[in-house]
């Protein structure tokens, strides 16, 4: 039977980098996501991914200020060709590259992991939970090959996030194959100004801040849907290659059931994000901004709260 699933590869950028480096007793180049796997809607008839992607994007205009909207995903299979046509056009014309968030060096964030992913009250991860989600946790741990005391010194969120993320890099996802880092990567050979528009600490702190309830739930659910992943990631990769932002949006938002959890992660983040678009406007320039994929599809999105200050987002078709 087919589950709602959701992936926030699309919301957590850091979480990649984190993954990748500090899943413990793990291969070092299998466990990493921005990625934590949930819930959401299946749609009908799923994508088949195209030979040429071609992902949505939209732009933003007045008389001396372009901006650029772009979804991204922040976990890819290598090999991927979306970097060309209307993309690069549009990214070449920008003079500034606006991101999520720009990562820390790896000592930087060991740092930020050490204060905000490891649990301070020495009571271990396991110890948090009931007897029966325990046993399912357990057993999931050990069918993926993990000592059942792998992430005891974590926080759930933390735990979900690694846990989540093996089967993706089992599949053949990189953390180093996200849109960002090619952006990034053109970015730099240009010279160009690059912006982040959250800190890490701010990144890791929107899971770290959750009420421990809400991350146990959290958990509980990762470990349920964790054969589902993969899967599920596939889904949603076509969806975007095809441009169908109602699609991905249901797959993006349907699962958010938990009204802390869909406003802690999605609508907050956007309308502040909003907030940096509509002072951005007032300065002279043209901006190629890269937010996560489920940021830019349904009700929530950036560029329906755009349009309650008065701006317009128009879909650049190619």
């Amino acid at each position: 039977m087919t589950r709602r699933w959701l992936n926030y590869a699309f919301l957590l950028p850091l979480c990649l980098s984190f993954t990748a480096c500090q899943t413990p007793n793990s291969e070092p180049t299998r466990a990493g996501g921005d990625a934590v796997a949930n819930v959401a809607e299946t749609v009908a008839t799923p994508a088949v991914m195209p030979d040429d992607p071609d992902p949505a994007l939209w732009v933003i205009k007045d008389e001396d200020t372009t901006i650029y909207l772009f979804g991204t995903i922040h976990i890819l299979q290598p090999g991927l060709t979306w970097f060309d046509e209307a993309v690069k056009e549009s990214f070449d014309a920008s003079d500034e590259l606006v991101v999520e968030m720009i990562k820390p060096d790896p000592a930087a964030m060991a740092k930020i992991v050490s204060e905000l992913a490891i649990d301070k009250t020495g009571i271990s991860l396991r110890d948090k939970l009931a007897p029966e989600d325990r046993a399912d946790y357990e057993a999931t741990l050990t069918s993926l090959g993990l000592p059942v005391a792998a992430f005891d010194p974590l926080d759930p969120w933390f735990a979900s996030v690694n846990l989540s993320l093996i089967p993706l890099m089992r599949n053949g996802y990189d953390a180093d194959q996200g849109v960002e880092d090619e952006l990034l990567a053109h970015a730099k050979a240009r010279a160009i100004k690059i912006t982040g528009l959250e800190t890490p600490e701010q990144q890791l702190g929107f899971f770290d801040n959750l009420p421990e309830e809400v991350q146990i739930r959290f958990l509980n659910f990762t470990v349920d849907t964790v054969d589902e992943a993969a899967d599920g990631m596939e889904q949603m990769v076509a969806e975007w290659a095809n441009a169908n932002i109602d699609a991905l949006g249901e797959l993006m938002n349907a699962g958010l059931e938990d009204k802390i959890l869909y406003e802690t992660l999605l609508v907050n983040r956007n309308a502040s994000w909003a907030e940096w678009v509509d002072q951005r406007m007032e300065q002279p320039g043209t901006v190629f901004l890269a937010v996560g994929a489920g940021h830019l599809a349904g009700d929530s999105s950036l560029q329906a709260l755009l349009a309650k200050k008065g701006f317009v987002a128009e879909r650049i078709e190619y």
